[in-house]
């Protein structure tokens, strides 16, 4: 097979129909099922049945992690991931190489496809990262950017995918009678509140959910709603059609299947600490703010983590109503699905 004649990227989900997120989900669960016997302690004597290795699109080749900001989660999904796809990662932080001091991002992106086969970037300005997939020979993929987050996105998705039957979904097992399938369990649409600031997780959001069914309810003080950039993603998509937003959180969470925040205070926003503090008062998420904002009965709750008290309170945080360790988890399947087709394949709508 021969490879595309453009080096494919991807910075947002907005880049991708919504066929083709529903492969990548699918194909993230198929490769958690299969890497998960693998993975689990085995019994001394008895072999596991059916062990088969997820795809080797990786086999000998090097994936660099280039992160000017601090990570848990994605650098743990990432570098875990090339090695179940045969490969590995290479960490590049902000002190470990020239980029920003003598070299130029141009030069960087350069260099660094000449040896490695992919670019997992983690950024300040989002324009550092079109920066780096203008110049860049291999793929570039989006690990976090001022305006979006399109792995994080996909991991919730997933997360939501995966406890369909907690929002009335008939979750059928596969012809083996298997409960663990191969199938992405289907969800019905959703009413998904979010409750905080405007920031990178929510835009993916607003230019995935409705694509896929879903009503997007969201509550911000006015002056963090999404820049301008964003928005006319969102009303090119057609989504601005299943999108209510307003400043109250009360109202937000109405009918609420699902409710998500994030931080109010992102890496690099440290100064507006006081400010940002006071005008989220009255948006931390709480048994009593989704009772008398009428959010379902059994609304869900979501957050990319890190998590401050603040944002979520601990009865909602680690509850039963909480998704935020599975969501967690499946950084981890949702980035490995992507390096396999974007990396190993160059391909992210056809089969894999």
């Amino acid at each position: 097979m021969s490879l595309p004649t453009k080096v494919p990227h991807l910075m947002t989900l907005a880049d991708l129909t919504a066929p083709q997120i529903n492969r990548i989900l699918l194909h993230s669960l198929q490769l958690k099922r299969r890497s998960e016997p693998w993975l689990s302690p085995q019994t001394p004597g008895k072999k596991p049945n059916n062990l088969r290795l997820p795809s080797q699109s990786l086999f000998g080749k090097s994936i660099a992690l280039l992160f000017s900001k601090r990570s848990t989660r994605t650098r743990l999904a990432a570098e875990t991931s090339a090695e179940l796809l045969g490969g590995s990662a290479l960490f590049l932080g902000r002190d470990d190489i020239q980029l920003g001091v003598n070299e130029s991002a141009r030069d960087t992106a350069r260099v660094i496809g000449g040896m490695c086969q992919g670019i997992f970037a983690r950024v300040g300005e989002h324009e550092e990262i079109e920066e780096l997939a203008k110049y860049s020979p291999v793929p570039v993929l989006n690990a976090l950017s001022s305006l979006w987050h399109p792995t994080q996105v996909l991991a919730d998705l997933l997360t939501l995918h995966e406890h369909a039957h907690k929002f009335g979904a008939q979750v059928k097992p596969d012809i083996m009678g298997n409960s663990k399938s191969m199938i992405l369990p289907e969800l019905p649409p959703l009413t998904v509140a979010y409750v905080g600031d405007s920031a990178n997780v929510l835009h993916d959001m607003l230019v995935t959910y409705p694509r896929l069914g879903h009503h997007l309810r969201v509550a911000s003080p006015k002056q963090y709603r999404a820049p301008a950039e964003v928005w006319s993603r969102v009303k090119e998509l057609g989504c601005d059609k299943d999108i209510w937003w307003g400043e109250d959180p009360k109202e937000a969470v109405r009918n609420a299947d699902v409710v998500v925040t994030d931080t109010w205070i992102s890496m690099g926003q440290e100064a507006e600490k006081a400010e940002r503090l006071q005008a989220f008062r009255g948006y931390q998420v709480t048994e009593k703010l989704c009772r008398e904002g009428g959010a379902n009965p059994n609304w869900q709750f979501l957050h990319c983590l890190p998590r401050k008290a603040d944002e979520v309170d601990d009865e909602v945080f680690y509850g039963p109503r909480s998704l935020v360790f599975p969501e967690a988890d499946n950084r981890k399947w949702t980035i490995m699905a992507l390096f396999d087709m974007l990396y190993g394949k160059w391909e992210l709508s056809e089969g894999v």
